[in-house]
């Protein structure tokens, strides 16, 4: 296609609209607890070079207790509005870089969506991210940032591409793997599973040239907003006692379960999709040989 053509120019300013959007970390949030609100913020207004300000327009709902200054930027608080301004040129957000402006507040005790409207004001123009969706599947040009307020005892974490290894008869052990994210942060402290006998929360490391395996007590930590992921020859979840093979596309049913913060448990039952991958992995290969690790040994 030519660069320079009407389609191609269309087609780009689309991309760039839906590669920017003000977001806040997947997972969702507990009804009635403080909550860091972390924007993620991308690229510049259409045609602008710059980020000169974001202003966020807090929702009923949820009460801002602090906001997160920034160097080289200035930040008002009201029960209403959050704004965060760049004092000069040389401390805007430039073009592609990304960003994030956080906003601690206490979250209702009614669980449901809330919708954060956040204007970002560029060097040229600007972009109003505050469309809410008219129904399941529309995908707004310009969405509010959205948060789910969930009920005491669902976990608010969010698990995408998750997979567990498939086995082949007489295997009883395998490895879930996938990408954790809470945005208030906690730990993975268990699991369970019909299909097996035990589910534990694992590290494998090189010890000097040897790759060695061990279950985390304490459980595994998620940092506030970040990315966790759970993957073969590091942190994972090992299935112990399989009661029956799991064959390529087969589903495993798990219930994972989260600690706060505050120490407050909850759970996320969640369904992952065997994969072939390799015959086995090193972790999943010692708890078959080694008794020591199976419940009930």
């Amino acid at each position: 296609m030519n660069r320079h053509s009407p389609l191609f120019a269309l087609l780009a300013a689309a991309s760039m609209s839906a590669g920017a959007h003000v977001t806040l970390p997947p997972g969702g949030a507990t009804a009635g607890t403080e909550y860091p609100a972390v924007f993620r913020v991308g690229h510049a207004c259409k045609d602008a070079q710059t980020t000169t300000a974001i202003r966020v327009r807090v929702p009923a709902g949820f009460s801002p207790l602090e906001a997160q200054p920034r160097p080289g930027w200035t930040v008002s608080l009201t029960p209403t509005e959050v704004v965060w301004t760049a004092q000069g040129p040389g401390a805007a957000l430039q073009g592609q870089d990304r960003a994030r402006f956080t906003v601690r507040g206490k979250l209702t005790d009614t669980p449901g969506t809330l919708w954060f409207k956040v204007l970002q004001v560029c060097d040229k123009g600007s972009a109003d991210w505050s469309e809410v969706p008219a129904a399941a599947g529309d995908k707004p040009a310009y969405p509010a940032a959205r948060l789910d307020v969930l009920p005491a005892g669902v976990a608010p974490v969010d698990l995408r591409d998750a997979w567990v290894r498939s086995t082949v008869t007489g295997q009883t052990a395998t490895g879930v793997f996938g990408k954790l994210t809470s945005g208030a942060g906690g730990r993975l402290v268990g699991a369970s599973s019909p299909w097996a006998e035990a589910v534990e929360v694992h590290e494998m490391k090189m010890d000097g040239n040897v790759m060695r395996m061990r279950a985390l007590a304490d459980g595994l930590e998620l940092p506030p907003g970040e990315t966790v992921e759970l993957r073969s020859g590091g942190h994972h979840l090992m299935v112990l006692g399989l009661k029956r093979p799991l064959a390529n596309d087969h589903e495993l049913p798990l219930v994972l379960r989260f600690a706060d913060r505050d120490g407050r448990v909850s759970e996320r039952s969640v369904t992952v999709r065997a994969r072939v991958g390799a015959r086995g992995s090193e972790a999943e290969d010692q708890h078959q040989h080694h008794q020591h690790h199976q419940p009930g040994k």
